[in-house]
């Protein structure tokens, strides 16, 4: 599982890649995480959260709202992210994140994800995603 930071005309984007549809909503997790901020401490605790969507793109967009969410919420960057999707019915996604305390970190502010340019799709052995963010 990776994801690269792509430059994006006044955004930020994340493309991502994963053996499973769980590893690369994992890596786009990560890849916000970083572009939040340089370095990482190895402080805060776990949380978790629960996601439902009717599509893939659905979950992945409000997995990743979700996150900026409790970053909001919990005043925490969300890291470490573990996920597990149950395709079954509605897709339900079963997560959970490291949350440091914003006060450990020298964060860039990420406002919002986006629906533009958004791609998730299975390539021969891997999904492949790219999620733009407002910053």
């Amino acid at each position: 599982m990776t994801f690269e930071l792509r430059e994006h005309t006044a955004d930020i984007a994340v493309e991502a890649s994963g053996e499973t549809l769980s590893d690369v909503f994992e890596a786009v997790a990560s890849g916000l995480s970083a572009a939040h901020c340089e370095s990482i401490p190895e402080t805060g605790d776990r949380f978790s959260m629960t996601v439902r969507a009717e599509s893939k793109e659905a979950l992945l967009f409000d997995y990743l709202d979700e996150l900026i969410y409790q970053r909001d919420v919990r005043d925490v960057l969300p890291v470490d992210h573990h996920a597990s999707i149950d395709e079954d019915g509605t897709l339900t996604l079963e997560a959970s994140a490291r949350g440091v305390p914003v006060e450990d970190i020298e964060a860039r502010e990420i406002k919002a994800v986006t629906y533009s340019e958004m791609a998730l799709e299975r390539e021969s052995s891997e999904w492949r995603a790219y999620v733009v963010f407002d910053v």
